[in-house]
């Protein structure tokens, strides 16, 4: 019997210690591994040396090109029964050839997180006024991203936040949607057991990729609002601030006087969050869920994060620490969690609690793959139910099409 062949078109090649992202992938990669999945990884962006080996995984890894005939001859030669693109950018590129090509697979698209979300909400900072639904609806990356959406079979939505969102304002149906959020094993007695204690830990932590607005914007906030106001009750405490892609703006607040130490790239994250005592992460913007979060809680490790932070994260499950929007609380939540054993205690069972519950691998993934399951024995049913999907693949595949014909021709 043929294996079930997958192709997966990354805007990136997949970095899991750099990112939430490349975890994340990562993960989605391990449930198709789980179910025998011949996979193809295809980007078109360069390799850096921090890209997991997926080579070693027996996967296929190509690189392709934008706006070219070559990915039509490949993508046909492939035949995959499944394509997922990793963000909305790659179906815009792709999405028309895989559907002229490869007419019979199913287009799943990742969001990641919602992309028109993260920067409607950057723009309204930066103007600082408060965020709309109506900002919203106004940007020209939100229109693309829901006409991404629509023209797939199935999108993968990380965050209960943004699921109501595309459901209650953007009116999609639910039958091309699927809330998938991150996958992690159940944390058992076991590995609880093995976590380092309350007196064994030190300092606070702050993990982040600074090609990532929203971590670089956390990281100046917590220099300029948070520190000073910690160090005041805690003058010996430190924060480390790791994370992939430093740049000059945050290499420049590294103050070994004031305890504000600017780690850089941390080549095991999981072991850095687990031996300090709390992560702060006082996000002002972004979207999805917070990787920096979901890994705190994985180790062990209280946390004290914004609204934004905890946005879609945890049901109506209490937090995995605190969580405060006025900066002076922020603080004063971070002392207390630092210095108060119980409220810590307390804190860190929250957060097996949250993963155990919302995050459980088995559970989602088969709910993932019996929707797959779903989708392929009523494909054309699917697509034709969903109208405005099969409109907008006519009309804006044109215009794309064409668009990319042109530079195609012009490259010539």
């Amino acid at each position: 019997m043929q294996k079930n062949n997958l192709l997966i078109i990354g805007y990136v090649w997949v970095e899991p210690n750099s990112s939430a992202a490349g975890k994340r992938m990562l993960q989605l990669i391990d449930q198709f591994l789980e179910r025998d999945y011949q996979i193809t990884f295809a980007s078109p962006s360069l390799k850096s040396e921090k890209a997991a080996d997926l080579l070693s995984l027996g996967i296929n890894e190509v690189s392709i090109e934008l706006n070219n005939t070559s990915f039509d001859d490949f993508v046909e030669e492939l035949q995959p029964n499944i394509v997922l693109f990793d963000r909305f950018m790659m179906e815009e590129q792709f999405g028309w050839r895989v559907a002229e090509n490869c007419p019979k697979a199913i287009r799943i698209l990742d969001t990641e997180d919602l992309h028109c979300l993260r920067k409607t909400r950057e723009l309204c900072l930066k103007k600082n006024e408060d965020f709309s639904v109506e900002e919203l609806l106004k940007q020209d990356i939100t229109k693309r991203e829901i006409a991404s959406i629509l023209r797939c079979d199935l999108s993968l939505i990380i965050s209960t936040f943004e699921m109501d969102l595309l459901k209650n304002t953007f009116k999609i149906d639910d039958s091309i949607l699927m809330y998938l959020p991150f996958l992690f094993d159940e944390i058992d007695e076991v590995h609880q057991k093995k976590w380092k204690t309350f007196e064994e830990r030190e300092h606070f932590i702050f993990i982040g990729n600074f090609f990532h607005k929203p971590n670089v914007d956390a990281v100046l906030t917590l220099k300029k609002e948070v520190w000073s106001k910690i160090r005041k009750q805690l003058p010996k405490t430190e924060i480390h601030i790791y994370g992939a892609y430093l740049n000059q703006q945050i290499e420049q607040l590294h103050n070994k006087k004031e305890g504000f130490l600017i780690k850089g790239f941390a080549e095991d994250a999981n072991e850095v969050v687990e031996n300090a005592r709390v992560v702060l992460a006082p996000i002002n913007f972004g979207a999805g869920i917070k990787g920096k979060l979901t890994e705190a809680m994985l180790c062990g490790t209280p946390s004290v994060t914004t609204t934004i932070g905890v946005e879609g994260m945890c049901g109506n499950l209490p937090w995995n620490g605190f969580v405060e929007d006025d900066f002076s609380d922020f603080a004063l939540k971070a002392n207390h969690l630092f210095t108060s054993k119980s409220a810590w205690k307390i804190a860190q069972k929250n957060g097996v609690n949250i993963i155990n519950n919302i995050y459980n691998k088995e559970k989602n993934g088969q709910l993932f793959f019996s929707t797959i399951e779903e989708i392929q024995q009523n494909l054309e049913k699917h697509r034709t139910q969903n109208f405005l999907g099969s409109l907008l693949q006519h009309q804006t595949l044109q215009a794309t099409k064409y668009m990319s014909k042109w530079i195609e021709a012009k490259n010539k």
